[in-house]
């Protein structure tokens, strides 16, 4: 595994702050800024940019605190259908509640909740109450009347006049959501009309980490981030807008690019006088190019991502979340960038623990799995399934046996834990197999810690198998995924479930 560094946050950090910092002059007033992304635990930028920080943004927010309030929007849509994050395992609204407890933690509190597109919904009711009795200022916006087409309509008392308006005190508002959607932009527009209505001058502008502006359309971290929203139809382009104002490539993506016309008239209707803004990339204060400081190690790895991202859709398609277009979408950006699934390693090392696994017949009820993970010095560990545990728990295994240089031949388990457990799953919650998934085996070393030192030992060699690379050759179990996420591992898996049932147990 390549630990190579390409980006560095603190030269980031600075140019990043000091470009909200002319924006904020730019306009006088206040600036609402649109913080699209995520906040927290941007893994995606790390993956991508090896060497960012998944928190630097927060780090970002907590040095500009003293000027900044922050408004936190979720579509009420969203709450109602119990939109999950893939990256997370939650909810939407389980994401934003978490999202105010993580920036309290970071001592930037949330002014308040904006509950958008509110129509009433039951569980986007439940969620204002929830909120509201925590102490916690909600406010609910209807849908907008007239967007996108009817400026006229939109910037009326009927349009964003029906909103509430939000009272903040700061001169930066950073409006933020827990994903795609999450009606940040109406907001900031609805905030811009009441206070020109007020006689406040007000800017906006958006803060985003990709696309970046400024490397080039093809360059494999605009790639990896078009692969990463394949799945919304998303495709990055030039902006003609930015081309023909200044003569100069800029790359941005297709949704920015077609609500620019509208969006603009829109700016201009609120402030009665010219928008300085000539294309949506000016609309952006983006300097995360600033950062890349080794543009080799920063492709290489993005060109990892692509792969990552194909597998991912995958195993969607599979499972029913995302339509076959999305995987096509995937591989014709892998093919674009000339990466094929088998260039990431730990791919034909699970697959091909799985084929000694068959040969040996030493699976679980006919069904061989294998599994392989990437040691941060670049060894690959694999683990096969059994009937006694599952081949992410025989890899976890593996892999920390390896580290702490444990021999093979001595067991990390007691016979008489695996047994009981075992035992419980069986007699007691009817499960068809012993085998044990991955939470269930860190639990048993966990216990077995106490009279074993060679377990013990294994546990503080855990931490060290934190955001490898692994690859498993079927879709992984509730237990077996939730233990490799705990470890930040980054996972792809081959888009078939082990054996026939269609719930894997």
């Amino acid at each position: 595994m390549d630990h190579a560094i390409g980006f560095d946050n603190a030269r980031y950090l600075e140019e990043q702050k000091k470009a909200i910092l002319e924006r904020m002059e730019r306009f006088g007033g206040r600036l609402y800024l649109e913080f699209g992304g995520k906040l927290f635990f941007d893994y995606h930028a790390a993956r991508v940019l090896p060497g960012y920080d998944p928190n630097v943004k927060m780090k970002l927010l907590r040095e500009l605190r003293g000027q900044a309030d922050v408004l936190l929007c979720i579509y009420a849509g969203d709450i109602e259908r119990r939109k999950m994050r893939a990256d997370f395992g939650h909810t939407y609204d389980v994401d934003a509640m978490k999202l105010i407890d993580d920036l309290r933690e970071w001592d930037v509190p949330v002014r308040a909740v904006v509950i958008t597109r509110f129509d009433n919904q039951p569980a986007a009711r439940v969620f204002k109450n929830k909120l509201e009795r925590q102490g916690i200022r909600v406010h609910t916006h209807r849908f907008t009347k007239g967007y996108p087409t009817d400026v006229d309509l939109i910037v009326s008392d009927e349009g964003y006049g029906a909103n509430d308006y939000i009272e903040t005190g700061r001169p930066l508002v950073i409006v933020t959501g827990p994903g795609p959607g999450s009606g940040k932009l109406a907001t900031c527009l609805s905030q811009l009309y009441h206070e020109y209505r007020r006689g406040l001058a007000s800017g906006y502008a958006k803060f985003e980490t990709f696309p970046v502006w400024d490397l080039p359309l093809k360059h494999p971290v605009n790639v990896a981030y078009e692969a990463a929203t394949a799945d919304l139809c998303d495709f990055n382009l030039v902006d003609p807008f930015h081309l023909e104002a200044y003569g100069k490539a800029a790359v941005n993506y297709n949704r920015d690019v077609e609500v620019f016309p509208v969006l603009q008239r829109i700016i201009e209707r609120i402030t009665g006088r010219p928008s300085f803004y000539r294309s949506p990339t000016d609309m952006g204060c983006n300097a995360v190019s600033a950062g890349v400081v080794d543009d080799a190690v920063v492709q290489a790895a993005a060109r990892q991502e692509l792969i990552r991202r194909y597998f991912r859709y995958s195993c969607e398609y599979t499972l029913g979340f995302v339509e076959k277009e999305t995987v096509q979408r995937a591989e014709l950006l892998m093919r674009e960038l000339g990466v094929a699934p088998e260039d990431r390693p730990v791919v034909g090392a699970a697959r091909r623990a799985a084929a000694e696994a068959e040969a040996s017949g030493r699976g679980n009820k006919g069904v061989f799995v294998g599994a392989a993970l990437e040691l941060r010095d670049g060894t690959i560990v694999t683990g096969k399934n059994s009937p006694l545990m599952h081949a992410a728990s025989a890899l976890v295994l593996n892999a920390v046996k390896r580290l702490a240089e444990i021999p093979d031949r001595i067991p990390l388990l007691s016979p008489s834990i695996v047994e009981s457990v075992g035992a419980l799953k069986t007699t007691v919650f009817g499960a068809k197999s012993v085998s044990l998934d991955l939470s269930e085996v860190l639990i048993c070393l966990s216990i077995n810690a106490a009279a074993n030192p060679m377990a013990s030992l294994a546990l503080e060699k855990m931490k060290e198998i934190q955001g490898c690379e692994v690859h498993i050759t079927h879709i992984p179990t509730p237990g077996d995924e939730s233990g490799l996420r705990r470890f930040g591992i980054n996972l792809t898996t081959d888009p078939g479930f082990a054996g026939k049932h269609l719930l894997a147990t």
